[in-house]
């Protein structure tokens, strides 16, 4: 039995729970009529992010229908960079705009603290899901990892084979590690404030960490990672930390060893015989079932949910997918896990 009110932050701290908590990425998205509306409501989707009430609305959908034990923050990974003084924009079918970056020197008109200060809406969002969640429900504050959100700053769009950070990380290393620097510097802050607004743990998303040569992924995830989270340490956070390196495979163990993360989210391709094998016994792990799965629905579905539910029953498990939910996604299909989950 969890010794927390708050099941998702047992696990966090190492309890093994019969029923794992659950929450899933992205679900508070596309997939729900009422997001759609209250999307319908911001002019553009950065007014969205910025205007507390439809963010605080957007993150406490999934709460309402489903009764998720995890509240996650509905903001971008993108707003540090705006924050930093890089014109960002989101258009319709080329996804993420970031103004291009060509040196460390661009990101240096505005102090971390400074960039932190930009994104009070962020913080009142925060407060407000926080005096509206029930006792039980875990809030998670999140922001991108150093590699994944200067990725963005060099390449200028999210639309891209990533070749040129990649070129960077080989012809530019001192270049790169500057500007992750400058990166991990304003998002300790960034983050600090959420835990200061009711954050209850913190999540950071390394979606780029995928395909990287390991002695680039100990350079440009593993060790910034690692920055960072000693950085919120250091100033006074103490909250749970997971990290979700999207794609790390077999230098995944590396990672959990290596940055201080207190969990790790496990991706579409995570096996659950490698991870019980290669992670420590103890250290909680979310994930990992794949979203495509969930909207095909039906016996398949079924049966992937009670084998992930059983391969770490031995562990502290909380239950996630491993990517975001998808617009097509059937409702009917979620609540379908969530039975499965609960009813065990």
């Amino acid at each position: 039995m969890a010794t927390s009110v708050k099941k998702l932050l047992a696990v966090l701290s190492g309890e093994t729970v019969k029923v794992p908590p659950v929450w899933m990425m992205r679900q508070a998205g596309r997939h729900l009529p009422e997001y759609l509306e209250t999307r319908a409501r911001a002019k553009d989707f950065l007014d969205f992010c910025y205007t507390p009430s439809l963010a605080t609305e957007a993150t406490l959908q999934p709460i309402r229908r489903y009764g998720m034990d995890g509240a996650i923050l509905f903001a971008d990974i993108l707003l540090i960079l705006d924050a930093m003084g890089l014109k960002v924009a989101f258009e319709k079918g080329e996804g993420p705009l970031v103004e291009q970056i060509s040196g460390p020197s661009d990101l240096g008109m505005v102090t971390p603290q400074k960039a932190a200060d930009r994104l009070a809406p962020v913080y009142e969002t925060v407060s407000r899901v926080k005096a509206s969640l029930p006792p039980s429900t875990t809030l998670i504050g999140f922001a991108g990892s150093p590699w994944t959100v200067s990725l963005y700053a060099v390449e200028g769009r999210g639309k891209t084979d990533k070749s040129t950070a990649w070129r960077w990380a080989h012809g530019r290393p001192e270049d790169l590690a500057a500007v992750m620097d400058q990166v991990t510097e304003a998002t300790a802050y960034y983050l600090s404030r959420q835990v200061e607004a009711g954050a209850d743990a913190l999540m950071l998303f390394d979606s780029w960490a995928e395909g990287l040569p390991d002695n680039i992924f100990r350079e440009v995830v593993i060790q910034p990672t690692r920055k960072l989270v000693a950085r919120l340490r250091e100033i006074g956070i103490t909250v749970p930390v997971i990290g979700f390196p999207r794609g790390a495979g077999v230098m995944l163990p590396e990672y959990v060893r290596e940055t201080g993360v207190t969990a790790v989210g496990l991706d579409t391709a995570a096996s659950p015989a490698f991870i019980n094998a290669e992670l420590p016994a103890g250290f909680p792990v979310q994930g990992h079932l794949d979203p495509l799965l969930l909207i095909e629905g039906g016996g398949r579905l079924d049966a992937r949910v009670r084998q992930l539910l059983d391969a770490y029953r031995g562990r502290p498990h909380i239950f996630n997918l491993g990517h975001g939910i998808r617009p097509e996604t059937p409702i009917a299909h979620v609540e379908r896990v969530l039975e499965l989950i609960r009813t065990e």
